[in-house]
């Protein structure tokens, strides 16, 4: 299955954050291999994207789009007309920025064509986002994008999110994110072979979110004020969030895998080892070992818990990363541990992830970079795509 950290291949490629921060740092993997196509196959020309409105805190004409990404050669993004564009250092105005801000239709619901790319659909509410075009390290233009967990970032002041998404020849793979952060409740339907929908809600579920945070020790200051909720790894760089927060766990966790078996099964086997000499040393198909985490690697995913696209170190490492995510590396030896019942039930866990998913419908989120780990993502996919819906839901 392709997930989100390998269908955001194509976008990672040149892009940077407006901080400087570049893609591929947070979550982003190889590019996305092609699937095989069940059905009719794409139309290169594009697929309807219908955008609907649903927040109601916002009028449409307060509402703004952005579709940026990379077509697998450049980086691009999308006019209001459906057409591909590439991104140029001219394209930015007298004030530095460039303004590729589709609008919505006046009301009800607005369509436009999707061309085949990876990238992002980002949503504005009560103001537009700034994008600048930059000169990446090989001289080509690319795309500085918003980064709301930044205080000097120039989108900071403005009410936005993002939905990201993969559509090539294979089909259509989507999702909704709280990787980075969560401001704007979106829910995604792709219709194609069957009908799926993810992202959506519970009623009232953002000021859930924004209370749940706010009221769990340690995350209180990732919550600013009532624009967007940030996630712990962006805090913990900006000195919101303690760097050793996840500390007592891990050394749980290598505490208790000194004196005991512990099982890592993906789909190349069943990986078994023992903490050894500080070192989580596994043997099966392959012989993999692992020095103790930090928090921020846990927090990002990263480091050394960084999923190469490798079919055995990085499976085995997202396992390990979701576990202490979940907070069930410690009491499950078998992993993953695919029991929604038994996440985040310590008073040390990832307080950010569980006010996630506990808000949707589904039960599904993505609220670190790992939540693909046993199907618990807000990630949906279909080989025979025919159109993608994009809704802003009740605030």
């Amino acid at each position: 299955m392709i997930t989100r950290r390998t269908l955001l291949g194509g976008l990672a490629a040149g892009a940077a954050t407006a901080s400087g921060i570049a893609l591929t740092g947070r979550a982003h993997g190889a590019p996305a291999p092609a699937a095989t196509p069940r059905g009719p196959a794409p139309s290169a020309a594009g697929m309807p994207l219908n955008l609907v409105n649903d927040s109601g805190a916002y009028a449409n004409s307060s509402v703004w789009i952005y579709i940026v990404g990379n077509d697998g050669k450049q980086q691009v993004h999308v006019t209001p007309d459906g057409e591909l564009k590439p991104v140029a250092l001219a394209d930015n105005g007298p004030d530095g920025f460039t303004d590729y801000a589709i609008p919505l239709a006046t009301s009800g619901t607005t369509t436009l064509r999707l061309p085949q790319m990876s990238g992002r659909i980002y949503t504005a509410l009560g103001g537009k986002l700034r994008f600048k075009a930059v000169e990446d390290g090989n001289g080509r233009a690319a795309l500085a994008y918003p980064a709301g967990w930044v205080a000097g970032d120039p989108n900071y002041d403005v009410l936005h999110d993002c939905a990201e998404f993969t559509y090539n020849s294979g089909g259509m793979y989507c999702n909704t994110t709280m990787v980075d952060m969560f401001s704007v409740p979106l829910a995604l339907t792709l219709s194609g072979a069957g009908q799926q929908t993810t992202g959506t809600l519970k009623d009232g579920a953002r000021d859930r979110i924004f209370a749940e945070v706010k009221a769990a020790e340690g995350f209180e200051r990732l919550v600013i004020g009532d624009r967007r909720v940030i996630a712990p790894g962006h805090g913990l760089d900006s000195g919101l969030f303690a760097r050793d927060y996840f500390a007592p766990a891990i050394d749980e966790a290598w505490s208790a895998y000194a004196a005991k078996d512990l099982n890592v099964t993906t789909n190349a086997g069943t990986f078994t080892g023992r903490v050894r000499d500080g070192k989580l040393v596994l043997d099966g198909p392959g012989a993999l070992s692992f020095d103790k985490p930090s928090t921020r690697d846990v927090l990002f995913c990263d480091g050394t818990l960084a999923a190469p696209n490798d079919g055995t170190r990085g499976p085995v490492a997202a396992v390990l990363g979701a576990a202490l995510n979940r907070s069930t590396l410690a009491s499950h030896a078998a992993q993953p541990t695919t029991d929604p019942a038994a996440f985040y039930q310590q008073r040390l866990t990832h307080h950010y992830a569980k006010a996630m998913h506990a808000a949707t419908r589904d039960g599904r989120a993505y609220g670190f970079a790992f939540d693909d780990v046993s199907g618990f993502a807000s990630y949906i996919e279909d080989t025979a795509p025919k159109e993608i819906t994009l809704t802003l839901t009740p605030f």
